[in-house]
């Protein structure tokens, strides 16, 4: 008798706690069904976008100005739109083709991003161009101007928000042979980009009637332009056209008022060559300096005005044009959400919803041409102008909707 009521208790114990166990395991069940549903397991309730920005190295500093271009107009909207949250996911390229290429495969297959935005260096633009056109994941390229990215590497997938190398060398082109004289010498950083902006402005300089008397490339990263200068200064030319960007542009510029050029040439160029983030270091040097950009500091329209202020307020320093670029590469992303109401699922209607945007942004109204998936833009003509102590840019010319030709 007393093991049929043992045996009877045992039972009864192993009933209770079958019960509970049951009840533990669709509690659990519930609470992941319920966690899955709230977004937070499946991501569908955040919207991830990668960036693919240089934060070491050489274009360190204009990685970070891009990044915080993207943050401030992030912040603005308390970093959701259409409902759903927007999380950035930094990756450092450290401007290299390789090490971008393992950032990139990491936040396809690890962060599972939505949408892919940067880099700085077009050599990275061209190294991640197959995986993201294999892998369908829109890419809007905020800096990297290279030609080929919307003409022979064009993608589906793939659009840009910043300039193409021809935008900034075509647009100086006509205004030099009107405004600076009929003879120009070109020097220029020999790497792909600064050949492809000095042959943009050699084409359209040619084509309204100019002359190109010469021409010469040192090498990226030079420190001693002397010879190249000397080279320059036998020859007869109303100016001078050229493309240096960082230390560069500093030391060429210094170094063409060191040794007279300036008396008898007038320098012109690109943007970088008198940049926000440059003249400081350049000094006086910079004064008369006639560039080609797609923004400047000095625009004077309210967007502008408006993204100045919220910048400097955030930043405590002036902005840059690359945050420029990383604030207007947010904007189109968040323009593309909304149009979608917030489902990026499908990433062909995000690149069609890309392709849609247009707004006036603070360097003026820009659009994208359907056709090479380059943005069409405004471009500046400034004047470097010595303001006291200091040097400040001017904008003295307007090209209006400059659309590279794609080929």
């Amino acid at each position: 008798m007393r093991k049929i009521l043992m045996l009877i208790s045992l039972v009864f114990v192993l009933a209770i706690l079958s019960s509970c166990g049951n009840s533990a395991i669709e509690s659990s069940l519930n609470s992941e069904s319920e966690s899955d549903e709230s977004g937070d397991g499946d991501g569908q309730e955040t919207i991830k976008v990668g960036a693919i920005l240089p934060f070491s190295g050489v274009y360190a500093s204009l990685g970070k100005d891009l990044l915080n271009g993207m943050k401030l107009y992030f912040d603005s909207i308390g970093w959701e739109v259409s409902g759903k949250k927007i999380e950035l996911i930094e990756e450092d390229t450290e401007a290299d083709p390789q090490v971008a290429l393992r950032r990139i495969r990491k936040l396809m297959d690890q962060d599972n991003i939505d949408i892919l935005t940067g880099p700085v260096s077009t050599a990275v633009a061209y190294a991640v161009r197959n995986d993201v056109d294999s892998n369908k994941l829109p890419f809007l390229v905020s800096h990297a101007g290279g030609n080929d990215l919307t003409r022979g590497k064009r993608s589906d997938y793939i659009w840009r928000s910043s300039f193409s190398s021809w935008q900034i060398g075509n647009s100086m082109g006509e205004w030099a042979y009107e405004n600076v004289g009929d003879k120009m010498y070109i020097a220029a950083a020999d790497y792909a980009f600064g050949r492809e902006v000095s042959t943009a402005f050699k084409e359209a300089y040619i084509a309204a009637g100019g002359e190109i008397v010469g021409n010469v490339y040192p090498p990226l990263g030079n420190n001693d332009y002397a010879s190249y200068l000397t080279t320059i200064g036998g020859e007869e030319a109303d100016g001078v056209y050229s493309f240096f960007a960082g230390s560069d542009a500093v030391r060429f510029v210094q170094q063409f008022e060191q040794y007279g050029l300036d008396k008898d040439f007038t320098l012109v160029g690109s943007g970088w060559l008198v940049s926000e983030n440059l003249r400081k270091s350049v000094g006086s040097a910079a004064e008369g300096i006639l560039a080609s950009t797609f923004w400047d500091y000095s625009l004077e329209t309210e967007e502008n005005q408006n993204f100045i202020k919220a910048y400097e307020k955030a930043y405590g320093t002036r902005p840059t044009i690359e945050s420029l670029e990383g604030y207007d590469a947010a904007s189109i992303m968040v323009e593309a959400i909304k149009e979608l109401d917030g489902d990026v699922s499908d990433s062909d209607k995000v690149v069609e919803a890309i392709s849609n945007v247009s707004f006036t942004s603070p360097r003026g109204p820009i659009k994208f041409d359907k056709e090479t998936h380059q943005i069409i833009q405004n471009m500046y003509i400034t004047k470097t102008l010595a303001v006291e102590d200091k040097t400040e840019n001017k904008v003295i010319y307007k090209v209006e909707e400059v659309k590279d030709p794609g080929k």
